[in-house]
């Protein structure tokens, strides 16, 4: 169910502030481990997270809202569940069939879409259905680059490592999403706005001490190399929190199935950075496949309304 119309320009620019933020983490992938990786969007988002809490409260002051006796269970939940995904989707990346890993990761809104009916059921028209559908196909086919894939090839290709990665990193963040919508429905006030900063700023805190710990226990020697990355490390923190706080709106105001498949602009913004900017050419078949995740954008729109 749609609270608030404030989901979707939220969602849109989640996508963009995602594409930005993936681009810009590139620039670490060489010199940190995986894990060191992705505490660097938890560590240094932080700050940002708990400045834009605080900008909100000082903008709009309200009664500072109690919370949910589940609230904690749903941001440890909802927090893991994303370390894991992502750590999932990277380890698809290592294994030798990049393209499967990665079409297979694109089946998050379907698993989001069937979790949060079974487990808040929430459900969705046929034509939002239709939507995931064609977005997901659209993800599939951009997710080639250019190869010739048919629909059985990533059928034969579902017990290889890099597809199991991929799916399993696909129902994390499917789970990712669902904690945080009901973490939200925790907080208790009528600002949405509010109630996805307050778990965005929790959230945050607790995925830096659990990643934080795991990488002090087991890689102690990356930590230095975490703090001395601090310039690109801080602009990825920086675009981390402010595309969570829009995610987190949208999952707060609307259907978590509908606020990813809208999401998947993200797609549209990357394609466009790379053929604008990098000047690299784009492919017939990313070309189809740009067309379909718009298509499946305008599709779920259509639907949900």
């Amino acid at each position: 169910m749609i609270s608030s119309p404030i989901w979707l320009p939220a969602t849109l620019m989640a996508g963009g502030v995602q594409a930005w933020r993936t681009a810009v983490q590139r620039r670490l992938s060489q010199s940190l481990s995986l894990n060191a990786a992705g505490l660097v969007r938890y560590l240094y988002g932080l700050p940002f997270a708990l400045l834009l809490l605080g900008g909100y409260w000082l903008a709009f002051p309200v009664p500072v809202p109690s919370l949910g006796p589940l609230f904690p269970l749903f941001c440890i939940g909802g927090g893991l569940a994303q370390i894991i995904a992502t750590n999932l989707l990277i380890l698809a990346f290592g294994h030798r069939n990049f393209v499967v890993g990665t079409a297979y990761s694109k089946t998050e809104a379907v698993q989001g879409a069937l979790l949060s009916f079974l487990l808040m059921g929430e459900r969705l028209s046929p034509l939002a259905w239709a939507g995931i559908g064609c977005g997901v196909a659209g993800v599939m086919l951009l997710s080639t680059g250019g190869r010739r894939m048919g629909p059985m090839d990533f059928i034969r290709a579902l017990g290889q490592p890099a597809a199991l990665c991929g799916i399993a990193s696909g129902l994390f963040f499917a789970l990712t999403a669902i904690g945080i919508r009901r973490a939200t429905q925790q907080v208790e006030t009528g600002d949405p706005i509010l109630a996805a900063l307050v778990v965005l700023a929790v959230t945050v805190a607790l995925q830096t001490m659990m990643q934080g710990g795991w990488l002090l226990a087991r890689e102690p020697g990356e930590m230095r190399r975490v703090f001395a990355t601090w310039r690109v490390s801080g602009q990825v923190g920086m675009l981390s929190a402010l595309g969570s706080a829009c995610w987190f709106t949208g999952f707060a105001t609307a259907p978590v199935a509908l606020v990813r498949i809208v999401g998947q602009v993200e797609v549209a913004f990357t394609m466009g950075f790379a053929h604008f900017y990098l000047k690299e050419q784009m492919q017939r078949s990313e070309a189809i496949g740009l067309l379909l995740v718009v298509t499946g954008v305008v599709l779920a729109l259509a639907g949900s309304l």
